[in-house]
């Protein structure tokens, strides 16, 4: 008994650390507090239930973690990608540059 209620404290812990990141992570949070709830209960004796809300609220948990990193990912390529794209604009723009250096150099060496 002891060995579970440590194991789902460290759930919770755990659990309560995932929306640290977060921006606007309610759905997150609610799963995190169901956690919360159901360990609160597993700690008053009432173990059955406890667990199977603690159980439900960590699958929560995870499910709508990944749902809110898959999006901050997406946003955070995406805000990336003009970025990327005037950077490689740079580098197209000053090997062009490079060219035409190198075809004047020779140009005026040879008298051309």
């Amino acid at each position: 008994m002891k060995l579970l209620v440590t194991l789902l404290a460290g759930v919770v812990l755990a659990a309560s650390a995932m929306p640290a990141l977060a921006a606007d992570d309610s759905k997150v949070k609610s799963a995190t507090r169901q956690v919360d709830t159901g360990a609160k209960k597993i700690g008053a004796g009432k173990v059955g239930e406890g667990v199977e809300e603690t159980a439900k609220g960590i699958g929560n948990t995870v499910v709508e973690g990944a749902k809110y990193s898959g999006e901050k990912l997406k946003q955070s390529g995406k805000a990336a990608e003009p970025k990327a794209k005037s950077a490689w604009e740079s580098v197209r723009d000053g090997t062009v540059d490079f060219g035409h250096s190198v075809k004047n150099f020779f140009t005026n060496l040879f008298g051309g």
